[in-house]
């Protein structure tokens, strides 16, 4: 940018002039306010909260016009842009035209500094352009529908799954008789991140290892890791380096070269993964895959017991359905309808991947599926608020689908389909849309339905607490660890 053009921008920032443009309204965050929930930015006494600096871009539009409430911007002189949307027709049409051809939006790398820094930044998650189309046709193909939705290479889920969960009963079982309970109370997210890292390592890897050291070892190191990378991407600076970091991160390469290893002897689904890339071409893709085993699919499976755990009479339909399923493969899974429904809730209203970042390359105006248009200028950070657009009730709330946008309403899916409302026309941006839409989709699917259904023809559960807020990083997560009432059926 030429110092004639930026003196230009600069005064026109001072002067409050709107950059944005179109028949899509955008309106002004102010940087300064008094009773706001946060600052409008991430900085160092904030940046473990990142919902509350989101609110703040949604605090208070009530006296905002059109999509002028759901379409905000943050304009500091010197800077560049920064526009958050809630409106889903805006979000579907940036992700659509999301890619490596010129004029597209890339991913904003920016909120994965940290992450990039632990697993590299040769990965479907963090490269753009030509590197990231590279890495997709590499590793994306892998995780597709095609290669997962098939009864027999489920059946090594199905089974690990199986030997997991009876290993719980058991333990639970001889807890309750030396304690004479007929009733547990036990935090779930622990054992639900070693169900999923298990089920990835040795099922869809080839892995051999141990259920007790996934849990002692592996989940200590990657939790703490995972929670490490929010520091570093936020303040560098600040992430000093604990002395546990560098046990953390050996074991996290242990792990990988674990996951890797079986590619040679084509175990597990790496007999389908059809490629001359070399391993170091992949390592940096397997370390995310390791991750988000952890983090992301272990948000939605958290996430989906602990909305059951508020919602007995859903509870209760569920088990109905899977209560004579004994294989829980793609096939049965399918047939529950309840199962998909609380799935599809779980996604709405709190998905895993909370905003979608990014970034606008050239000077770019994007059309909506209705026909509107909004210009966004080069440079602009492009926050696509999933988290807000999936509970504001314009979009989601009684009028539109028959319930309040904020409730857990798994009969709201079939109001809509009622309503002859396609899938493509409700967008809940679970695992986003577009070209760059996650690649473990139908693994997530899998992992997780398999789990909640399993769980529920188990046990009966109830939550702790009336309600449980979410705690935000890499994902989001029930901030009471999915506390609850556990007892045998």
């Amino acid at each position: 940018m030429s110092l004639r053009t930026w003196s230009r921008r600069f005064l026109r920032q001072l002067g409050g002039a709107n950059p944005f443009a179109g028949n899509v309204a955008t309106t002004r965050v102010p940087l300064l306010g008094f009773g706001r929930p946060s600052l409008p930015f991430p900085h160092p006494g904030n940046y473990r909260e990142p919902i509350r600096i989101l609110d703040t871009f949604f605090w208070d539009v009530d006296r905002k016009q059109g999509s002028g409430k759901h379409n905000r911007y943050l304009d500091v002189p010197g800077l560049p842009h920064v526009l958050v949307t809630r409106e889903p027709a805006v979000i579907r049409a940036v992700l659509s035209e999301t890619g490596d051809q010129p004029g597209q939006f890339d991913r904003d790398t920016a909120p994965s500094k940290g992450i990039a820094r632990a697993t590299g930044e040769d990965t479907l998650l963090y490269a753009n352009g030509a590197l990231w189309r590279r890495q997709k046709k590499l590793a994306a193909p892998s995780f597709s529908r095609t290669t997962l939705f098939q009864p027999e290479k489920f059946h090594g889920f199905e089974q690990t799954f199986r030997k997991t969960v009876a290993e719980r009963l058991d333990r639970l079982r001889a807890r309750q008789a030396a304690r004479s309970e007929r009733v547990s109370r036990i935090a779930l997210d622990a054992e639900i991140g070693v169900v999923m890292l298990e089920m990835l390592v040795n099922n869809f890897f080839g892995g051999s290892i141990p259920y007790e050291e996934l849990r002692d070892r592996y989940i200590p190191s990657m939790v703490g890791l995972i929670d490490y990378m929010v520091t570093d991407t936020v303040s560098s600076f600040l992430s000093r380096r604990p002395a546990w970091l560098a046990r953390a991160r050996a074991d996290f390469e242990t792990l990988t070269d674990i996951a890797m290893a079986g590619r040679a002897d084509g175990r597990a689904l790496w007999a389908q993964f059809k490629s001359e890339a070399p391993d170091e071409a992949l390592r940096s893709n397997i370390r995310v895959f390791l991750a988000g085993a952890l983090e992301a699919t272990s948000s939605f499976a958290s996430w989906a017991l602990s909305h059951l755990s508020r919602a007995p009479e859903i509870q209760e339909r569920l088990y109905q359905e899977v209560k004579d399923i004994n294989v829980y493969d793609p096939q049965n899974l399918a047939q529950s309808s309840t199962l998909h429904r609380v799935l599809e809730e779980t996604l709405r209203l709190t998905p895993s991947l909370y905003f979608l970042p990014r970034l606008a390359t050239v000077d770019t105006w994007v059309e909506t599926a209705d026909g509107r248009k909004l210009f966004i200028p080069e440079g602009t950070h492009v926050v696509l608020d999933v988290w807000h657009a999936n509970r504001c009730e314009d979009f989601w709330g009684v009028a539109a689908t028959g319930y309040p946008a904020e409730s857990f309403a798994p009969d709201r899916w079939e109001a809509l389909a009622r309503q002859g409302r396609s899938a493509k026309e409700i967008l809940h941006f679970g695992f986003g849309h577009g070209p760059r839409i996650c690649p473990g989709k139908f693994l997530g699917l899998l992992e997780v339905g398999l789990v909640v259904g399993a769980f529920v023809k188990l046990f009966r559960f109830q939550a702790v607490t009336k309600r449980t807020l979410a705690k935000a990083g890499v994902s989001t997560k029930p901030a009471d660890r999915v506390l609850i009432n556990l007892e045998l059926r």
